[in-house]
């Protein structure tokens, strides 16, 4: 209903009075999971971090870690694993900064933008995490569990969403 809706609302707003309307999706294709042939490119919020992923994603979930918690600012954090040698940084390598905390493993962010990429060391570790919200296009996956559920922000429940739940991490 909605791509029938955006079209005709579009249409009856003059040119540059709303530029929301550019934020919405009149519509959507299929989602195509990244591959060599089809890569799939992120960055941060500035441009000054770009990287590219050319192999599906390993597995997604939401993180409900007071880490997550802390550097998003938000209840939770959308995450997709992919194999190391299907991730490529294009460009902002001394862009990136790294905040280790006492437990756990690094938070890499863009220095200029403050944007949260990757968690890990993604040019050694066998496996990148990659902030989904910093994706370009639809990975072709979604989320299917819930972590650290136990210390999930009391001020946003986990939803009832039927996803798999883990009192800690999923990876045991």
């Amino acid at each position: 209903m909605l791509d029938r809706i955006l079209p005709i609302l579009a249409a009856s707003v003059p040119a540059g009075s709303a530029p929301w309307l550019s934020c919405v999706p009149i519509a959507s294709a299929p989602a195509t999971p990244p591959s060599p042939e089809v890569p799939l490119q992120g960055g941060c919020l500035c441009g000054a971090v770009r990287f590219e992923i050319t192999a599906p994603f390993l597995f997604a979930g939401y993180c409900h870690c007071t880490h997550c918690q802390r550097r998003t600012g938000t209840g939770s954090s959308a995450n997709g694993r992919v194999p190391q040698h299907a991730f490529r940084l294009l460009q902002g390598q001394e862009q990136l900064r790294a905040f280790q905390p006492p437990t756990g493993v690094p938070k890499l962010f863009c220095a200029t933008c403050g944007s949260a990429l990757f968690s890990g060391e993604p040019l050694s570790d066998e496996q990148v995490a990659v902030r989904l919200g910093t994706l370009d296009r639809d990975p072709g996956i979604r989320p299917q569990f819930h972590q650290f559920v136990d210390s999930a922000a009391p001020w946003e429940p986990v939803p009832q969403d039927g996803l798999e739940r883990f009192p800690r991490s999923q990876q045991g």
